[in-house]
């Protein structure tokens, strides 16, 4: 493969690891600067342990700016009424995702530039919290 593969896995991987971790600690925002701190941390491990330099600031920034994404999906849930635990699961179960979706040539570059792209959209459109069934009750 080539060098070019393993920036893009540690970039990927570091992306997935800083969703998790938003999910796990990013209730509130000492939380989700706790989770871009040590989704940046981790992500740099993964590329101390797989690459050189490159790897290890691909994998720095994929866990910063996972954490800063994700962090636009959980205050979002939660503002509109999910439970902390509920969040934690899916969003971990995300973060997930992206990091087995990291090990497919080129994807951790898309990755990384499109879901920090979704979390700015969806930041755009924050809504009120649902009703439910209190609408039909008038």
């Amino acid at each position: 493969m080539g060098s070019w593969y393993t920036i893009g896995v540690c970039l990927g991987l570091g992306l997935g690891i800083g969703v998790a971790l938003v999910g796990i600690l990013g209730s509130n925002m000492l939380g989700v600067g706790a989770a871009a701190l040590v989704g940046a941390a981790a992500g740099a491990a993964v590329g101390i342990a797989i690459g050189d330099t490159a790897e290890v600031a691909a994998g720095g920034i994929g866990g910063f700016l996972g954490a800063l994404a994700g962090a636009a999906v959980v205050h979002g849930a939660l503002r509109r009424g999910g439970t902390r635990l509920g969040v934690a699961a899916y969003v971990g179960v995300l973060g997930l995702l992206v990091c087995l979706l990291a090990l497919i040539p080129i994807l951790g570059y898309v990755e990384a530039v499109a879901i920090p792209l979704l979390a700015a959209r969806m930041r755009g459109r924050q809504a009120a919290r649902f009703a439910g069934l209190r609408t039909l009750a008038k």
